[in-house]
């Protein structure tokens, strides 16, 4: 089974895949895919405020924060799933995410949080589902006093299309085991 979803003129064909015996949901994968990660990555700065640094959560949706830096000449930073040998200090949050089968820990490095300190953040992530991934960067922003300006994905996701606080492109809709969109 697949989705046809169209993303500001490009279209995608999206496997639809378990998440439990009640919900499935459309398997947006930005890697590898060139053509619709720098289409995705220009219509968001289309919409995008003025800002500083862009950080994103690992790993799915690195390949966007990247082109988006490309495009802009503006920096990215990576939040990580955990703690590298390189960093001198962290700052961390706990997160389960819809596509995470455990809870999961986002960390940022102290140096990294020096340099988005009173700099205008973009938060960009590949779907917003849940908004757990979404809050769990927010709190690592947040503690390194960095102002969040927007926060961005390509697509949002069930509940999450109805917020009002996020950019999104499109809408992706959850599914049945049937395929049917709930």
């Amino acid at each position: 089974m697949v989705y046809t979803i169209n993303i500001n003129g490009l279209k995608r064909d999206l496997p639809i895949c378990k998440v439990n015996d009640d919900l499935y949901i459309g398997a947006f994968i930005l890697f590898g895919d060139v053509e619709l990660t720098e289409h995705c990555a220009s219509e968001l700065l289309k919409l995008a405020p003025e800002f500083d640094y862009i950080i994103t959560p690992e790993a799915k949706s690195i390949p966007l924060a990247y082109e988006m830096s490309r495009q802009s000449g503006k920096p990215y930073i990576v939040a990580r799933k955990s703690a590298k040998a390189y960093m001198d200090g962290t700052f961390t949050v706990n997160v389960k995410s819809i596509t995470t089968m455990n809870v999961q820990t986002l960390v940022l490095d102290h140096a990294e949080a020096v340099k988005i300190e009173g700099k205008k953040i973009l938060i960009v992530d590949d779907v917003i589902s849940t908004g757990e991934s979404l809050r769990a960067v927010e709190e690592l922003v947040n503690a390194a006093h960095g102002q969040i300006v927007s926060k961005m994905a390509p697509l949002a996701e069930g509940d999450a299309c109805n917020r009002d606080d996020i950019i999104y492109l499109s809408k992706l809709p959850l599914f049945d085991k049937d395929g049917n969109i709930l």
